[in-house]
């Protein structure tokens, strides 16, 4: 399974989280999102995520004007935003909880080995 498949479930979670600490406009995020890890993020996959996430009304936008150029769409949370984040937090906490539970009991370990039981 190659990163983007892992990314593709929790994307959304991260993007509502980082602007809940503030505003960001696209490009920002983008920059953002690469500074915390997400290293191999373009912004053509977080403008379509954007979009989604304020049609689902999870966040809202308003243009403002730049002194670098053309209007910059803002996006911050929205309260509906803020309950989807509680959400995301505890699945992702189950989640993790599940998956490090069944690499431990089958003998995983952190540079992927496995050793076969006997």
């Amino acid at each position: 399974m190659n990163n983007s498949q892992l990314l593709k479930g929790t994307l959304e979670g991260c993007v509502l989280l980082v602007i809940s600490q503030q505003e960001f406009y696209g490009y920002e995020l983008v920059t953002k999102l690469q500074q915390l890890g997400f290293l191999d993020l373009s912004a053509g996959t977080v403008y379509p995520l954007l979009q989604k996430l304020e049609r689902q009304g999870y966040l809202k936008s308003q243009l403002r004007a730049s002194s670098e150029g053309p209007r910059r769409k803002y996006y911050d949370l929205t309260t509906s935003g803020q309950r989807q984040i509680q959400k995301f937090i505890t699945d992702w906490q189950q989640l993790t909880a599940t998956v490090t539970a069944v690499i431990e009991q089958t003998g995983g370990s952190k540079d992927g080995a496995i050793e076969r039981k006997k």
